[in-house]
């Protein structure tokens, strides 16, 4: 399926103190790295803010001026992309997976299964431009909130309704994300437990620092964030490799380091396919992910450190 995806990473964060929220990191990663991984085989993506390091290639661009708000961001990143759909995401959802994203880019042409929510009243019919489905879809958390920045679009009713509310108002500065949205029709698709999940407030990046490394997720996720701080895409059998290693290691963090070691073994393998030193594919492999493991346990320890001075 193609599409482009825009991605909003300039707002104020007033209820961070105006921290910059895209850098924040959960599990040792960014949450803007976080968002790009769950979009990785999009066209094109661009970024809506200021430019700052990421983990994979993006294009940038800015609302003029700067801080006008997610619609005028939206237009900004409208404007460099091509694609007949749009996947628009806010820049603060560390749980946000790419199957969600998959469910995101499927709802606006796809009907509705009987009984289901996730595309009410769509019948088959072609949208309000006579292109097929609806102009888009956007996920319902699971307390029944929309939410139009976990969202994909069909460009064209976008740059349709964007441009209305331009002449109707004369500036996009400061115009809610509603009064874009209650003029599309668009596909409700149902949230997983965490995919809507965001950062708006440092009680939130507490408890999604915490809830990543719960017990029954912590592996999951750590081998999710290696993957994508090697650069690699492998269907890992965790449990195969546990056993292996199960007289080895035990716990939550020990089982981390002998999985750890098979991404490093494969991306410096994968390095030397393409005529990398294999001594220095595997020095580099290792550097990043001791890295990451050290950005993983300084996070926990600080987190820990400061509940204890709380309380």
């Amino acid at each position: 399926m193609s599409y482009d995806a825009i991605v909003l990473a300039g707002g104020a964060a007033r209820r961070l103190g105006g921290a910059d929220k895209p850098a924040l990191s959960v599990g040792g990663r960014a949450l803007l790295d976080r968002v790009l991984d769950a979009c990785p085989d999009a066209r094109t993506t661009v970024v809506v803010g200021d430019r700052r390091a990421t983990a994979r290639p993006v294009h940038w661009t800015r609302e003029d001026p700067p801080g006008g708000g997610p619609v005028a961001a939206l237009d900004a990143g409208l404007r460099r992309t091509t694609a007949e759909l749009v996947l628009v995401l806010s820049a603060d959802l560390p749980f946000l997976d790419r199957e969600t994203v998959r469910a995101l880019l499927a709802a606006p042409s796809a009907p509705a299964a009987p009984g289901r929510d996730a595309a009410p009243g769509w019948d088959g019919a072609p949208g309000r431009d006579g292109a097929p489905g609806r102009d888009g879809a956007m996920l319902r958390d699971p307390d029944g909130r929309d939410q139009p920045l976990v969202a994909a679009y069909r460009a064209e009713p976008l740059r349709r309704e964007i441009a209305l509310l331009a002449a109707e108002h004369g500036t996009l500065t400061g115009l809610p994300l509603r009064a874009l949205t209650a003029e599309l029709d668009l596909a409700r698709v149902t949230s997983r437990p965490l995919a809507s999940f965001d950062c708006d407030t440092w009680d939130d990046l507490a408890a999604a620092r915490a809830r990543i490394r719960e017990h029954g997720s912590v592996l999951e996720q750590w081998i999710t964030a290696v993957k994508s701080e090697l650069g690699i895409d492998l269907t890992v059998d965790t449990k195969a490799l546990l056993d292996l290693a199960r007289d080895a290691a035990h716990g939550v963090a020990r089982p981390a380091a002998p999985l750890t070691t098979f991404l490093v073994g494969y991306a410096a393998a994968h390095a030397a396919a393409t005529g990398a030193d294999p001594a220095q594919a595997v020095a580099e492999a290792s550097r990043k992910a001791a890295d990451l493991a050290l950005r993983w346990a300084d996070e926990a320890a600080a987190d820990s450190a400061e509940q204890n001075g709380s309380g």
